[in-house]
């Protein structure tokens, strides 16, 4: 998670439920879909940042096939040994990691469910 306060942590408890609900190994923040009541989504981008998440989430998803829709979030509850596992197998570095983690967590057969959040862009500071 973020720690600008960009990915909120009263999207915790519900991460927490549907990890234990559906017994997931990883439970990722997407801003991209929808589950039950809840609908995820973005506040305070502008359009061409709205574009390119979207756009290359859809070209990962056609490229690396990761069963999530939003491989570029970085807001995610993991069980420890599944996220030892899959760091220990990876090679990537910078925000590519994030997409990584989740291709090869799938690879190796973790289960990963998704839980909508709305992303809220950073009000102060710049990194």
């Amino acid at each position: 998670m973020d720690a600008d306060f960009s990915h909120h942590p009263k999207y915790i408890p519900e991460m927490i439920r549907i990890q234990r609900e559906t017994q997931a190994d990883i439970v990722t923040g997407t801003r991209y879909a929808k589950r039950g009541a809840l609908r995820g989504g973005v506040y305070g981008w502008g359009l061409f940042r709205k574009l390119t998440s979207q756009g290359a989430n859809v070209i990962a998803g056609v490229v690396l096939r990761p069963g999530v829709s939003d491989l570029t979030g970085s807001f995610r509850l993991y069980k420890r040994e599944v996220l030892e596992h899959v760091i220990a197998s990876s090679e990537s570095r910078g925000y590519s990691f994030q997409m990584e983690i989740m291709v090869r967590a799938k690879s190796l057969g973790y289960r990963v469910e998704e839980c909508p959040i709305t992303f809220v862009d950073r009000i102060y500071g710049d990194r």
